[in-house]
């Protein structure tokens, strides 16, 4: 039988081998953000990078922990958790950004989500779309955890945890009267809004239906940079691009679960 470009020792895509990964991952979009990630881990070193796809590996009380980018939208998203559970994942976090929808919401917060409106297409391709886009309740529950503890009750620094809105173009949420398609996602959007959307991102509803399609672990914490709703209505904001907050809450949620994994 003719050998399949995909018979190859490392993942067609992240170029990673099994002993290079470890169980528990925290994901990010961009790979300069993985060297960041990784400064909170023991011995962590570069293992791979293809692509959009940089994975850092180290250890965390312990623990054998990766960091991976996975580039924008749900596609590569869902490639990276795909290669990474091949080589034994089975916990996965994901640290974004967004632009915050619910007028709560303020620059600087974070969302924890605890499920994905699936406003995409990755997500139809693993399970149906009646099923929703759902975080795992441990990883849900130990990120909820880190949150609380590095939160504080004013605005851009509070946590919220709820539903987040996931979609494939970016501007299309942005400058949605620029394209043809503007009325239905104008009205999409009020659907969302009123039905409590905190923020709007673009990889949950992939990852948390890879996860579930594979039986996986996976949950998401993600910073709001700006409040579109807010901006829209000329109401008071923060700008805040700084991920050092979600990135702490990723880690420290990982340190939960592992302390709770081993009993």
């Amino acid at each position: 039988m003719a050998k399949s470009i995909m018979d190859t020792e490392r993942q067609f895509h992240i170029r990673t081998l099994p002993e290079e990964v470890g169980r528990y991952v925290i994901l990010a979009g961009d790979p300069g953000r993985i060297p960041v990630i990784a400064e909170h881990f023991e011995n962590a070193r570069q293992v791979a990078q293809n692509r959009e796809f940089n994975v850092w590996t180290g250890t965390l009380d312990g623990e054998k922990i990766t960091a991976c980018s996975t580039g924008i939208g749900g596609p590569s998203a869902a490639i990276a958790v795909e290669e990474l559970i091949k080589c034994g994942a089975d916990t996965f976090i994901r640290v974004g950004t967004s632009g915050g929808m619910d007028l709560k919401v303020y620059g600087g917060d974070l969302c924890i989500a605890q499920a994905a409106v699936r406003s995409e297409g990755t997500s139809r391709e693993y399970i149906p779309i009646e099923y929703p886009a759902v975080a795992d309740f441990d990883v849900t529950c130990a990120l909820a955890e880190a949150a609380k503890a590095l939160s504080e009750d004013k605005n851009g620094h509070r946590y919220h945890v709820g539903v987040v809105h996931c979609k494939d173009s970016f501007y299309g949420e942005v400058e949605p009267d620029s394209v043809p398609v503007s009325r239905m996602l104008n009205e999409n959007w009020d659907m969302y809004l009123r039905s409590g959307c905190l923020t709007s991102e673009m990889e949950c509803a992939a990852i948390f239906s890879v996860a579930a399609a594979r039986h996986v672990r996976a949950g998401g914490v993600i910073g709001a940079i700006w409040n579109v709703e807010r901006s829209k209505d000329g109401l008071e904001d923060n700008v805040n691009e700084d991920v050092s907050r979600g990135i702490a809450c990723a880690v420290n949620a990982m340190r939960i679960l592992i302390k709770k994994d081993k009993g």
